[in-house]
């Protein structure tokens, strides 16, 4: 169940996230029973400097989880290459995920400029792990422009609506064979989560699914053993679908 990105190992595929908690306290309980090793933190909107405030790092068992800052809020490529560049300065990690966000309603990706700041991060010895549209040319260039994973939404960031592209997720699935895959955004709940797996994601990020739930702690539990369950119906490989009936107990060698 071990999912490989970049130098490293991880035993969980499901990977949380930091905002629109209730409470740090109710934040780091959901991360203890998604029991997730991977947490992202937007490096624009904590609290990077001043140790004597209260910070949402304090609240992240670094001995267990690893880090991933990200770009959230970056409208260029510039600006989220500085934000990285930031990242890494002040100890948080090498590792980033990229966003640069192109329309502030839908939150869809800047492709072109999305391209531009893997493109210089790799180069300054990032491991990068970009949130990108559904598009295969697109995913195709990321990695080769050193991409680690390649991460498409399923739906808009925070929408909650499930996974609305199943057929161009297949897709990437099959031809994007170099890097994992992991879909980032649109996960509204817990069996949302199963069929981002079953489409063959190598793992699934989220954040507003856990956060926003009556009972956020209950949905992380839930969201681990989604994401636990998915991933092992995907190897097993389900049954052919059929268009009549085929009986449990075969008839063949019946006594009349």
């Amino acid at each position: 169940m071990s999912l490989r990105i970049a130098d490293r190992e991880f035993t969980s595929r499901l990977i949380v996230g930091t905002g629109k908690y209730r409470t740090f306290e109710e934040m780091k309980r959901c991360h203890e029973v998604s029991a997730s090793e991977m947490v992202t933190v937007a490096v624009r909107r904590v609290n990077l400097t001043d140790r004597s405030k209260e910070s949402l790092l304090d609240y992240i068992d670094r001995d267990r989880m690893f880090i991933l800052p990200n770009t959230a809020a970056c409208f260029t490529a510039d600006d989220a290459v500085r934000t990285a560049r930031l990242a890494r300065e002040v100890g948080l990690s090498n590792w980033i995920k990229l966003e640069v966000i192109g329309d502030p309603e839908t939150l869809f990706p800047d492709t072109e400029g999305l391209l531009d700041a893997t493109r210089q991060l790799v180069k300054e010895g990032f491991v990068v792990l970009p949130y990108t549209s559904d598009d295969l040319i697109v995913a195709r260039k990321l990695v080769d422009a050193g991409a680690a994973a390649v991460m498409p939404l399923a739906a808009p960031i925070g929408s909650g609506l499930g996974v609305q592209n199943p057929a161009n997720l297949r897709i990437l699935r099959e031809k994007i064979t170099s890097v994992p895959l992991i879909v980032d955004a649109g996960v509204g709940t817990a069996s949302d989560a199963v069929k981002a797996m079953e489409l063959g994601a190598d793992g699934v990020l989220m954040n507003t699914a856990i956060a926003l739930a009556d009972d956020a702690v209950k949905m992380a539990e839930s969201m681990k053993l989604a994401v636990e369950s998915g991933r092992l119906a995907f190897e097993a490989g389900r049954m052919p679908r059929r268009l009549y009936a085929s009986a449990s107990s075969p008839l063949e060698g019946v006594i009349g």
